[in-house]
């Protein structure tokens, strides 16, 4: 996407664990990546090969071993923990394929959650950004409701209204489907696709499903520590 701004952008980072050896596990090696702004990007590839290190490594949840990680111009790579902590309330939005939802709270209560972050009250106009995101997601009648009283796909959609209420400009979803049943997937598809296109949030996808791969406008592919575009097909 050449002539849209650059969002996120990763300049030859690797990540090395240290192991019981000494001899070091390197999962990404000199990664070089750019995403525009508004774009949406899957990425793929096998078991391990640090797909999910890489999602924590953009949305700031892990730090690279050497590189740089900038969001929208800032370089990430010094900041110190409060400030990334910052960021990643007011500006990224994570769907992981566990929901992690609280049982104890109402669909419409975990949407609040990241709004909340400070300790502060909830102000009237982000109740209502709450209530017209669990409308987009189809859970007008579900705001009520507790995480046991609703379906595997339902929680998920309770969890992307999460994401976005605090208006972020990217949504990082790790395997968002990989728990879900196949109708309750090819929903979650749509969902974020349309969201994508509708709120205009950068949306990052690590995923397995094929469906949801080609609904992205690029893919690309990690397999031994590097990223390569991938040929997508149909």
């Amino acid at each position: 996407m050449a002539d849209t701004p650059a969002l996120v952008k990763l300049e030859h980072v690797t990540k090395t664990y240290e192991t019981p050896g000494g001899e070091g596990l390197t999962v990404l090696d000199d990664v070089s990546l750019t995403v525009g702004a508004g774009e949406s990007l899957a990425v793929v590839g096998p078991s391990g090969s640090g797909k999910s290190t890489l999602l924590n490594i953009i949305g700031t949840l892990d730090r690279p071993t050497s590189g740089r990680v900038l969001l929208d111009g800032l370089d990430l790579s010094h900041l110190a923990d409060d400030d990334l902590a910052a960021i990643r309330s007011g500006r990224i939005g994570f769907v992981f394929q566990l929901h992690h939802l609280l049982p104890q709270c109402t669909a419409l209560e975990n949407v609040l959650v990241p709004a909340m972050a400070g300790g502060g009250a909830v102000s009237p106009q982000t109740e209502q950004r709450g209530r017209q995101l669990l409308e987009r997601v189809g859970l007008s009648d579900r705001m009520a409701y507790r995480p046991g009283h609703l379906s595997g796909g339902e929680r998920q959609r309770v969890a992307v209204a999460r994401a976005l209420i605090n208006e972020p400009t990217l949504l990082l979803a790790d395997e968002p489907t990989g728990s879900l049943d196949r109708a309750a997937s090819e929903n979650l598809e749509e969902l974020l696709v349309e969201l994508n296109r509708e709120e205009g949030v950068t949306l990052i996808v690590v995923t397995h499903a094929t469906a949801l791969t080609a609904h992205m406008a690029r893919a690309m592919e990690l397999r031994d520590g590097r990223l390569e575009r991938l040929e997508q097909t149909g």
